[in-house]
C-alpha cells in the first residue's frame, strides 16, 4: 500500500465456479510493511447478497478495516508532531487541518487558559505532539462506518534557545461517521463528527478547567473541518 503497510489478498481457497458467476474468497489482511504478523482479530464469514444486475460485486469485511487500523497503529502512523511552521497535512481526526488556520503559540492557549498566560508572559511558539493511545476502532454500519479514536495531545512550548517545556497533556476521544456514496462515477465520502471529548491528563501550569477549550475546539472542528471534508 505504502511504506508503512502492505496487504495480503491471496486466495483463501480455490475459486468456486458456477454457471452464472465465479466466487473469489480473498484474505484481505493489512499488516505493517516488513512485519507479517497476525492481527489480534478473528475474521467472521460473510456472504454477498445474491444479485445479478451488475458484472462485478466487491465486498470488504469489517475484519479488513480492523487489520488496516491495527497495521497503521503498529507502524506509528497516528503519532504526529505539529510545529508552528507546518501549514498543511492530516491528523487521524483532522485536528491538523484545523491548526493550519492559526499561528500556534502560547498566546493562543493563554487567551483560553489563564494558567498558560500566567506561566508564559512572553509568547512562545507551541509544538503539539499527538498520538493514538489505542488502536482506532472501525465499525461498519448499514450505510456508513464509524471510527472511534482514543488519543492524547501534549502541548509543548518552544523556548528561544530551542529547548522545549511541556505545558500540559490532554486525553482525547473522538467518534466520527463516514458515509460513502457514488456520485458522477466517483466514490465520495461525507464526514460527521459525532463526539469529541477532552480530559486533562497532566499539567505543568496548574490545574485548569478543560471545558472551555473543549467547546472551542469542538466548534472549530465541526464548523471548519467537517464541511470541507464532504466529497473528499
Amino acid at each position: 500500500i505504502d511504506d508503512l503497510a502492505a496487504v495480503d489478498y491471496s486466495l483463501n481457497r480455490l475459486p468456486a465456479v458456477f454457471r452464472p458467476f465465479i466466487d473469489l474468497d480473498l484474505k484481505g489482511i493489512v499488516y505493517p510493511a516488513g512485519n507479517y504478523t497476525g492481527p489480534p482479530y478473528v475474521a467472521a464469514p460473510f456472504t454477498i447478497p445474491d444479485r445479478r444486475d451488475s458484472m462485478l460485486y466487491l465486498a470488504f469485511s469489517e475484519y479488513f478495516f480492523q487489520t488496516y487500523s491495527f497495521a497503521y497503529y503498529t507502524a506509528g502512523a497516528f503519532n504526529i508532531t505539529i510545529a508552528e511552521e507546518i501549514k498543511s497535512g492530516k491528523f487521524f481526526f483532522f485536528f491538523l487541518q484545523t491548526c493550519s488556520y492559526f499561528n500556534i503559540s502560547t498566546e493562543i492557549f493563554g487567551s483560553i487558559i489563564p494558567e498558560v498566560a500566567k506561566y508564559s508572559v512572553t509568547p512562545y511558539p507551541v509544538m503539539l505532539k499527538l498520538m493514538a493511545t489505542e488502536v482506532p476502532i472501525i465499525s461498519l454500519e448499514q450505510d456508513s462506518f464509524t471510527v472511534e479514536i482514543q488519543g492524547s495531545m501534549e502541548v509543548i512550548a518552544v523556548l528561544p534557545d530551542s529547548a522545549t517545556q511541556s505545558l500540559f497533556t490532554m486525553n482525547i476521544t473522538a467518534n466520527t461517521s463516514v458515509a460513502l456514496n457514488i456520485f458522477d462515477q466517483k466514490l465520495m465520502g461525507s464526514l460527521c463528527l459525532n463526539r469529541l471529548q477532552f480530559s486533562l491528563a497532566h499539567s505543568n501550569v496548574g490545574v485548569f478547567e478543560i471545558s472551555l477549550l473543549e467547546n472551542i475546539l469542538s466548534y472549530i472542528l465541526q464548523t471548519e473541518v467537517i464541511p470541507s471534508a464532504n466529497g473528499k
